[in-house]
């Protein structure tokens, strides 16, 4: 959540940044009303139970007819504690609502608007030229015995698929080569659960704007999670982290589970949109004060790796709008797809600042006091987004696939994918 001395502070600074994001600023003025009932409701509290301290010390010393009058008092006095107690507990959950439901301020250097609203960075490579009708990622795959639809279809539902032979090959080297890097560029390699509690979906703020977007397990108090950024950002939940430690880099690879809410007659054909898909996902700890730096440095981890793929593609800025709520900024990068003629993106890294960590109680010592720390994350690769470019890209007439340098080793060396139907 947003830090609460900003919003009784600069509340017009929260109202513009609403605004930026194209959202009411109702929210600001609820949360405000709510800190006043809660600061109320805290002193309400607060005065009664002094006022039953005091009337247990005269208990104590009075006698006879004065001291039933007075355990009579107390007696009254006592219920209008408890109730002054609940009602504190209900002020403090309406300002927590409040407060939980302001996203993160977005950036100054972030673009006002919504998701077409982006800035264009850079462009890195030019689209491929082709002397040959391209054939789409679903062709190739069923040419090559590497993506199979129908099957996934018929198995599992719509957005489901298999990958097979070379496909599945395909996969654990993209993987092993995302991994590799990360390893070398001094992230500690992890395997993250899937399934995590709420606390670990809220404090992510995966049950806000997201929510409809997330599996619920139904009967168990469990989600599936639609990034490993969800376990990564809960794994030091409730601790003080060592400053002298920082920057804690993780990669962490697990599948992803999205119910693409929203996205009905979006991208039906093949797997550029699914339901399920595995990635690599970046997560860093860090302070705030270093976390901008350390946004640079992840989009720079994530050019390089698609570098290695051999791509076009384009770095953004994203538009406030179109930024999660735990973000503040947001940089996406997109490859070019032949047959769509357009960027789509492959990657994206944010920096959440202290908003996931104040949500998440997690830590660190500055100036003999704990401060909150800043996460960051960034996708490294998204399997089939990544097949999907990789196979485009690099296809030849004959339906066959020339694989990259930098995944050859990962393949056996094979430097060619051939057909097999």
């Amino acid at each position: 959540m947003i830090d609460p001395r900003i919003l009784r502070e600069e509340p017009d600074r929260v109202r513009a940044a609403q605004a930026k994001r194209g959202l009411s600023a109702d929210v600001v003025d609820q949360a405000l009303a709510a800190d006043v009932a809660r600061r109320q409701a805290i002193a309400e509290f607060e005065s009664r139970r002094a006022e039953q301290k005091q009337m247990g010390k005269q208990v104590a010393q009075a006698q006879g007819e004065e001291k039933q009058r007075l355990l009579a008092e107390v007696k009254e006095l006592a219920g209008a504690v408890k109730d002054a107690e609940a009602a504190q507990g209900r002020a403090e959950a309406a300002w927590r609502e409040a407060v939980m439901s302001i996203p993160n301020l977005a950036a100054d250097e972030a673009p006002a608007g919504g998701e077409d609203d982006y800035v264009v960075l850079e462009h890195v490579g030019e689209p491929r030229e082709f002397d040959f009708e391209p054939r789409d990622h679903v062709e190739l795959g069923r040419l090559l015995g590497a993506i199979d639809l129908e099957r996934g279809a018929k198995v599992s539902g719509s957005r489901f698929y298999f990958l097979t032979g070379v496909g599945a090959q395909l996969e654990f080297a993209l993987v092993n080569l995302a991994l590799d890097q990360a390893r070398d560029a001094g992230f500690t390699q992890v395997v993250a659960p899937s399934l995590v509690k709420p606390r670990a979906m809220e404090g992510t703020g995966f049950l806000g704007q997201a929510a409809d977007d997330v599996y619920r397990i139904e009967g168990e108090d469990m989600y599936l999670v639609g990034t490993s950024e969800v376990a990564m950002a809960a794994y030091h939940s409730d601790e003080i982290l060592d400053a002298d430690r920082f920057p804690l880099r993780y990669a962490a690879f697990s599948p992803c589970f999205r119910k693409e809410a929203g996205s009905h007659g979006k991208d039906t054909r093949g797997i550029i949109r699914v339901h399920w898909f595995d990635k690599v996902e970046m997560f860093v700890y860090t302070t705030l004060e270093e976390s901008f730096a350390e946004h640079q440095r992840l989009l720079a981890w994530e050019k390089e790796f698609l570098d290695k793929l051999e791509l076009s593609y384009r770095v953004i800025d994203t538009a406030a709008g179109d930024l999660g709520l735990s973000a503040q900024r947001k940089f996406d990068c997109e490859a070019w797809i032949p047959t769509q003629g357009r960027y789509r993106e492959l990657t994206s890294t944010s920096n959440c600042t202290d908003f996931q960590s104040r949500r998440l109680d997690i830590r660190t010592r500055a100036d003999g006091q704990t401060v909150p720390v800043a996460t960051l994350n960034g996708t490294l690769t998204a399997i089939p987004r990544a097949i999907v470019a990789v196979l485009e890209t690099h296809q030849n007439e004959d339906g066959s696939v020339t694989v990259p340098q930098a995944l050859r080793p990962y393949l056996g060396g094979v430097e060619v994918l051939k057909p097999v139907v």
